[in-house]
């Protein structure tokens, strides 16, 4: 089974944060594409190995991604 799922890479420091907001599940790598390739095999991992029930628990079935203007100073 296949699964479209969120990824939100980041530039952190000297390289890259990956997060999926659908399940709280993050991972790292030196250029944007290590970072999605590692939260893919963590997603996988995590697939592999939780239980049905924490699968479904930790779902989080609605994600918006969004941009927005704040005023600050």
């Amino acid at each position: 089974m296949q699964k479209q799922l969120t990824g939100i890479i980041e530039k952190e420091d000297d390289g890259y944060v990956s997060f999926c907001p659908e399940y709280d599940i993050a991972s790292q790598g030196n250029t944007v594409e290590e970072a999605r390739k590692n939260l893919q095999e963590a997603l996988q991992l995590f697939f592999e190995t939780a239980s049905p029930q924490e699968i479904r628990s930790r779902f989080h079935g609605e994600i918006y991604i969004t941009r927005m203007d704040v005023a600050f100073g």
